[in-house]
């Protein structure tokens, strides 16, 4: 009785199809599962005698091994036809979808600028931690134990240790070249920057900078200015105008503003400019001797000059940006108008 009954379920098995995965799982609970056919042969191994368990075994194990093969064959079957199924999916005659490519955020593309007309005259990147100690972001760059950069209210410090802070500026990184490196030195730094300062259409608590600095024998003033002259006419084209300020920072003596003309008015006038046809985009200014000194330079050989821009001054002047905070909003519709510059 037992031989037909098995003779009958490998007819059954060998004659067996399946075409997905619910056939599959159908298959498994007749065949393999201990509540199968199968495994109902396995429970009646109790009643039969012990001169007979042997072979009755065998068969038993011989018709289990045979369902498990048929089900890895049945899986490979339903798993090709689902992959030849998936090729047909699309339909190759329908328009591609009009899905535009993405574009480069305008702060990319001016920093990459940026970088292209400084490296064309000799300049190398240089880069450094955005957590910053007292050394490299103040006292090494001249600045006075009660300047108020070192308060609360203008720098994040760390909670737990006051000697660290976020960088402030992207100086910190020219102290570190000039301590690793010998004259001549000529590097430009860019990176993000972070100041407490309250948020608005002209100021953020997160920005980023780029800064300059060339250290050499007989480096002037006048080095500083042409260097400055060639970057504004390439960044801006050859009719901005540019002029130096005097003004006063602890790392450069004597210091000057860098003023050019008006992107929006054309010099002529206009609010962004509050209108006097000029508009600020940095600092700059001869390297104190103190900061050569502090960075193992000598000063009394070697001379240098420093400069620093915002880079989200110089997009703003140059795509005409009104407000600093579309930056950093991520508006779609503001970000789509930058496409062209792929």
């Amino acid at each position: 009785m037992h031989q037909d009954k098995v003779a009958e379920i490998k007819n059954a098995i060998a004659q067996a199809t399946a075409s997905s995965p619910e056939e599959l799982e159908a298959y498994r609970m007749e065949y393999i599962s201990k509540k199968s056919v199968v495994g109902e042969l396995f429970a009646e191994m109790k009643n039969i005698p012990n001169e007979e368990k042997k072979v009755f075994g065998q068969v038993i194990n011989e018709l289990k091994q045979l369902a498990e093969e048929k089900f890895q064959e049945l899986i490979e079957r339903v798993n090709t036809d689902k992959k030849q199924s998936n090729a047909f999916d699309i339909d190759l005659t329908l328009p591609p979808s009009n899905v535009g490519a993405g574009g480069i955020h305008p702060l990319t593309a001016t920093r990459q600028r940026i970088i292209e007309i400084f490296e064309r005259i000799g300049f190398n990147l240089s880069e450094g931690p955005e957590i910053e100690d007292d050394w490299h972001n103040f006292t090494a760059l001249n600045f006075p134990i009660n300047h108020p950069a070192r308060e609360m209210q203008d720098t994040f410090f760390i909670e737990k240790d006051p000697d660290i802070a976020l960088r402030t500026h992207t100086s910190s990184v020219q102290v570190r070249v000039m301590e690793n490196q010998k004259p001549p030195i000529r590097t430009l730094s860019p990176g993000r920057v972070y100041r407490n300062e309250a948020i608005s259409a002209r100021a953020h608590c997160i920005f980023h900078q780029v800064e300059g600095l060339y250290v050499d024998e007989n480096v002037g003033f006048a080095d500083l200015k042409n260097t400055l002259y060639h970057f504004a006419k390439e960044m801006f084209g050859k009719e901005t105008k540019v002029r130096f300020r005097p003004s006063f920072f602890p790392f450069t003596e004597p210091s000057a503003e860098i003023d050019i003309s008006c992107q929006l008015c054309g010099g002529k006038g206009c609010n962004i400019c509050k209108g006097s046809g000029w508009v600020e985009i940095g600092g700059s200014g001869m390297v104190d001797p103190n900061v050569l000194d502090n960075c193992g330079i000598d000063s009394k050989k070697y001379t240098g000059f420093a400069f620093g821009m915002g880079i989200e001054r110089i997009a703003m002047l140059k795509y005409q940006i009104k407000d600093l905070r579309l930056f950093t909003e991520n508006d779609v519709r503001f970000l789509k108008q930058f496409k062209p510059m792929l």
